[in-house]
C-alpha cells in the first residue's frame, strides 16, 4: 500500500514538472533583452574607442542630446561661424554667451571652437578688435578657431573687391593663434559644384545649392575661383609654418584625394576633417579610399558637421546624429554592404589602429585641450 502511494506522488510530481515546462518553454521571459541588430553593434563598437567628433553645429541641449554624449562616450567640438544669411548666426556674442552654456552644462563632453566677424572687415579696427575678442576667448576656454567660407565667397574690402584668406589684415590673427599654440580650422571654398552648373539628377549634393543661392558662386560678377581662394589658403599654411591648420571638408579638395596627399605632403601644419564629406569617400574608388586613409592616417580626423538647430525637436536630432554614426562606423570598420541616400556602400573594415587615429587620437593631436 505505501509503495502504490509513493508511486502514485512521483507521478504527480513529473507530471506537474512536464506542465511547468510545457508552460516556461514556450512563454518568453519578461526580462529577456531584445536581440541586438546590426545598428546596435555598430553603435557600441563605435562608443567603445571613446569617440570625438571634430565638427558639430549646436545651438540647443536638452536630456536627450546629454544622454547620447554620455551613452556613446562621445565627445564634440562645437564650431562657431557668423552668417548674416541665417538669424541664429547674424551676431557673434550671443553665440559664444550660449556656447559657454553649453560647454558648461555638458559634463566635459563639449568643446569650444570660437571664430571672428569677417563682416566687420572694413573697420579700421578689425584686425586689433578680432585679436581682442579671440584672445578674450581662448583664455575663457576655446580651444581653436574657425575661419569660414565668407572670406573667398562673400566679404568684400572697402573697394568692393572679394577678400581672400591670405589677406593682409589677417595676417596678425592667424600669427596670434599660432602663438598661442591652438588650431585655425579653416572652411574656405566649397565643393566644385559651387562654381558648376546644377544638376540634381546628376549630383543630388546639388540640391544644397539650390536651396542655399548664396553660395552658388557661378557667373556671380567678381567672384574669385575655387582654385583661387584655395591658392590664397595654401599662402596661408606657407607663410605660417607654426600654425596647425584643419581644412574642413576634406580641405575643399573632396573629389581629388591625389591633391589632399600632394598638400599633406607639401605642408606638414595641415590635416583634413571628413565633416559632411563622407559620401566623396563612401561613393568612391572603394581601394584608393582605403590606401589614402592608411596612408594618410596621422593627417585625417573625423567630423560630421552635425547640429541642432534653435527650432529642431531634439529627440529626433539625436536619431539622425546616432544614424549618422551608424553609418559612418560601416563604413570605416567593417566590410558590410549597405544603403546610403539609395546607393550601395562596401565598408573599408580599415585597422584598429587606424580607426583609432582617426576616431580620437588624431583630433587631440591636432586640436590641443580636446579630451
Amino acid at each position: 500500500m505505501a509503495t502504490h502511494k509513493a508511486s502514485f506522488v512521483l507521478l504527480a510530481v513529473i507530471e506537474l514538472l512536464i506542465a511547468l515546462f510545457l508552460i516556461t518553454g514556450t512563454r518568453k521571459p519578461l526580462d529577456a533583452a531584445p536581440a541586438r541588430t546590426g545598428e546596435d553593434i555598430a553603435l557600441k563598437d563605435f562608443a567603445a574607442l571613446h569617440p570625438i567628433d571634430a565638427h558639430v553645429h549646436v545651438f540647443r541641449t536638452a536630456q536627450e542630446f546629454q544622454e547620447m554624449l554620455d551613452q556613446e562616450h562621445l565627445t564634440v567640438l562645437n564650431i562657431l561661424v557668423v552668417d548674416d544669411t541665417w538669424p541664429p548666426r547674424n551676431h557673434l556674442q550671443p553665440q559664444i554667451d550660449d556656447a559657454w552654456k553649453l560647454v558648461r552644462s555638458s559634463k566635459g563632453h563639449v568643446f569650444l571652437c570660437t571664430t571672428f566677424d569677417g563682416y566687420k572687415f572694413t573697420s579700421p579696427t578689425f584686425t586689433d578688435d578680432s585679436v581682442h575678442q579671440i584672445n578674450r576667448d581662448l583664455k575663457d576656454g576655446a580651444i581653436a578657431v574657425k575661419i569660414w567660407k565668407t572670406f573667398g565667397m562673400e566679404i568684400k574690402d572697402s573697394a568692393g573687391k572679394y577678400v581672400l584668406p591670405d589677406d593682409p589684415k589677417l595676417k596678425p590673427i592667424y600669427a596670434d593663434i599660432a602663438a598661442h599654440g591652438k588650431t585655425l580650422l579653416a572652411h574656405l571654398a566649397e565643393p566644385d559644384l559651387a562654381w558648376e552648373p546644377l544638376d540634381v539628377k546628376k549630383d543630388p549634393l546639388a540640391q544644397y545649392y539650390i536651396e542655399n543661392p548664396q553660395w552658388y558662386m557661378l557667373d556671380k560678377p567678381g567672384v574669385p575661383s575655387k582654385k583661387t581662394i584655395l591658392e590664397a589658403r595654401d599662402r596661408v599654411l606657407e607663410q605660417n609654418p607654426r600654425l596647425r591648420v584643419v581644412g574642413v571638408h576634406l580641405g575643399s579638395m573632396e573629389k581629388d584625394l591625389d591633391d589632399i596627399g600632394r598638400h599633406l605632403d607639401k605642408y606638414p601644419n595641415f590635416a583634413v576633417d571628413t565633416a559632411a564629406r563622407m559620401e566623396y569617400l563612401m561613393y568612391g574608388d572603394r581601394e584608393k579610399v582605403s590606401a589614402f586613409l592608411v596612408k594618410y592616417q596621422d593627417r585625417v580626423i573625423y567630423g560630421t558637421d552635425l547640429d541642432v538647430n534653435p527650432d529642431v525637436n531634439v529627440a529626433e536630432s539625436v536619431k539622425s546624429w546616432k544614424q549618422t554614426y551608424i553609418n559612418d562606423w560601416k563604413f570605416f570598420a567593417t566590410d558590410e554592404t549597405f544603403p546610403v541616400e539609395g546607393r550601395q556602400v562596401h565598408g573599408l573594415k580599415l585597422p584598429a589602429t587606424v580607426l583609432q587615429k582617426i576616431y580620437r587620437t588624431n583630433a587631440q593631436h591636432w586640436i590641443k585641450g580636446l579630451k
